[in-house]
């Protein structure tokens, strides 16, 4: 087992809360309104009122907002209806809320893409899937969502539900500490300090483990002090 396992991808939950679209950031839509563009203010207004009334309790309140929006083509109500599902606020659990993350996802809604991939690795449909939740993980790793990047590396990583290939979990980790998960920083660090998928470069395993250091991470300091006596005392 490698010293970094602990740090691998964890069997990350399903987010608790339900997703709001920030006021700058214009709504994702599976087509456009015959009428034209939609309007961005009160579909925002209509969605953050949607997540107010399950914020209060107001269950089916919520459903029926959430399904008027997601009729429109809003791709956050879908999303939070499979949520409410997956919550158990809804009945029908995964199997219910399965539809309503395809639609989310195939419109791009990388946090739909990234639920399905848990769907699956957890194993909500039946057995867990984790060839079937890296193609998911894959397609939300290619979009930004750092956490599926985790989520392929580790797959790569320890070949599950993909192939063994260091290069590639090399690659992935690169992009997700690049987008400031601490563990990912960590995990690279130790693979540039071990040759794993990429060449062996104790440079570039100190800047990581600073990375992480400065990030919060424990051990990392360590390793930062470990590698700076290495390097002091390499031949010149």
């Amino acid at each position: 087992m490698p010293p970094h396992h602990r740090r691998l991808h964890p069997r990350r939950r399903l987010p608790a809360m339900l997703c709001a679209i920030a006021l700058a950031v214009a709504p994702l839509w599976v087509r456009p309104a015959a009428a034209g563009p939609p309007d961005a203010a009160a579909t925002t207004a209509a969605l953050t009122e949607a997540i107010g009334q399950y914020g209060r309790g107001e269950v089916d309140a919520a459903r029926r907002s959430f399904e008027a929006l997601a009729a429109r083509g809003l791709l956050a109500a879908d999303y939070n209806l499979a949520v409410m599902h997956l919550a158990g606020d809804l009945p029908g659990g995964a199997e219910a809320a399965l539809p309503h993350l395809q639609r989310a996802a195939e419109g791009g809604f990388v946090t739909a893409l990234f639920g399905l991939g848990q769907v699956y690795e957890q194993g909500r449909l039946g057995r867990s899937d984790p060839t079937t939740a890296h193609r998911w993980y894959l397609r939300a790793a290619e979009a930004g969502s750092v956490d599926a990047q985790v989520a392929v590396a580790t797959a790569h990583y320890l070949g599950r539900g993909a192939a063994k290939d260091m290069v590639q979990a090399a690659h992935w980790y690169r992009e997700a500490a690049k987008g400031g998960d601490i563990g990912a920083q960590y995990l690279l660090a130790s693979m540039y300090e071990a040759g794993d998928g990429l060449a062996r470069d104790l440079r570039l395993a100190r800047y990581w483990y600073d990375v992480a250091a400065k990030n919060g991470d424990e051990a990392a300091p360590d390793k930062v002090r470990e590698i700076d006596a290495r390097l002091r005392d390499a031949p010149g």
